[in-house]
């Protein structure tokens, strides 16, 4: 079965070439993109849909949630507006109402998060454990997790649970809890912060996890200057996530990550993405990610809501990218494309097939996976030019359409 998808007024690909094409279309096969180009050239298809003159543009690609977890911080939201800092507490908070959480529940609520992000653009998403912090509960939310997301991260390094060593919790999270995971996860990730887990947790737990068989990535300076950037470009991890303090040296080395890499073909070692989290930076109160600076000096950027309870509890995409635009300094196609083709390659999957046969996302090209999101809108322009709108009309995911 085939769909054609015509008269498009502007399809922005984020493929390597960057394409912007006008009085587009796409024919879609199955769950891949079979053709793309301008409308006069379409080839017919078994059934058409006409745009309407709206635009489309890749699917989001979230590549940092935490959707697993029951329970509300309203309470923690409310002091921190009124000027109480944030610290990593409030996690113990949300491990307490997972715990006790059923099974149905915590698959139910997290279902509704993901479809809450697919009614907004978001096709492709991963998530992290993290609120267990117990082997039992580790393992669960990495069960549930799996049947609901495309990606998950093991995050039994979230926080040290209170009245636990750290040390001994750490040997844990590097041995039974790991084992207890494998099964349902592909990426591992460590809090490396003041608070959490220290540089040299942190390398413990990224080390026996990627001598595990999993990716890696790392949560790094959220809360200050600190070791999270180069440890994770040491240790190559896929991204590096929050990176709201950075110094010089910081950002040479992200950008040295990639020096290997080219733009322009894709081919070459990937280096480490940096992830910003804008919606947390505005919850948080912390100043936001070097965007800008970043973009400038050749590095790989991300753009990821990390909705959770806590610190970024939304799933819209398109309100990350407007205040990347509006307030980081990136224009519009350089914060859609962090916000797609950034997280697919911050996940490993922005081109061909990798071992476990996942299609392509993040970027529209013949053989990738056919993720689109139509906007009620002429040009992606719009997703800054008119904030907080809802200006998504269609979306197919894996070429279904899901709204």
């Amino acid at each position: 079965m085939s769909t054609l998808i015509t008269n498009i007024a502007e399809l922005m690909t984020q493929d390597l070439e960057h394409r912007v094409l006008k009085n587009a279309a796409v024919v879609i096969e199955g769950e891949r993109i079979a053709w793309l180009g301008s409308a006069e050239d379409a080839p017919a298809a078994d059934d058409a849909v006409d745009a309407g003159g709206r635009a489309v543009l890749p699917g989001w690609v979230d590549s940092h949630t935490h959707l697993v977890f029951a329970g509300d911080r309203t309470a923690e939201f409310e002091a921190r507006m009124a000027g109480e800092s944030y610290s990593a507490g409030g996690i113990a908070v949300t491990m307490d109402a997972t715990r006790r959480a059923s099974d149905f529940d915590l698959t139910r609520l997290a279902m509704a998060r993901v479809s809450e992000a697919v009614s907004q653009g978001t096709t492709y998403l991963e998530t992290k454990t993290g609120y267990g912090l117990d082997i039992e509960h580790e393992a669960r939310s990495a069960r549930i997790a799996s049947t609901v997301v495309d990606e998950v991260t093991y995050l039994g390094a979230h926080l040290v649970p209170l009245g636990t060593d750290a040390d001994a919790y750490t040997d844990l999270v590097c041995g039974p809890m790991l084992d207890a995971v494998r099964p349902y996860v592909r990426w591992a990730d460590v809090f490396c912060e003041e608070g959490a887990f220290t540089a040299e947790q942190s390398r413990r737990v990224l080390e026996a996890c990627r001598a595990a068989g999993l990716g890696i990535r790392v949560h790094g300076n959220q809360l200050g200057e600190g070791p999270g950037v180069q440890l994770a470009v040491e240790l190559g991890a896929a991204s590096v996530d929050h990176v709201n303090y950075l110094s010089s040296r910081d950002v040479a080395v992200l950008a040295e990550s990639w020096s290997g890499w080219s733009p322009d073909t894709g081919s070459g070692s990937r280096g480490t993405v940096a992830t910003c989290l804008p919606a947390c930076d505005l919850s948080t109160r912390q100043p936001l990610a070097p965007g800008r600076e970043l973009l400038d000096a050749g590095v790989q950027v991300a753009l990821a809501s990390n909705c959770n309870p806590g610190t970024s509890y939304t799933s819209s995409m398109a309100f990350n990218v407007a205040t990347a635009v509006l307030q980081m300094r990136l224009s519009v196609h350089e914060a859609v494309r962090a916000a797609t083709y950034g997280g697919a390659l911050a996940l490993h999957r922005e081109a061909g097939h990798d071992a476990d046969g996942v299609r392509a996302v993040g970027s529209l090209a013949v053989g990738h996976r056919a993720d689109l999101h139509m906007l009620n809108a002429p040009s992606a322009t719009h997703l800054a030019y008119r904030p907080g709108m809802p200006l998504t009309y269609a979306v197919w995911r894996a070429g279904v359409r899901a709204r």
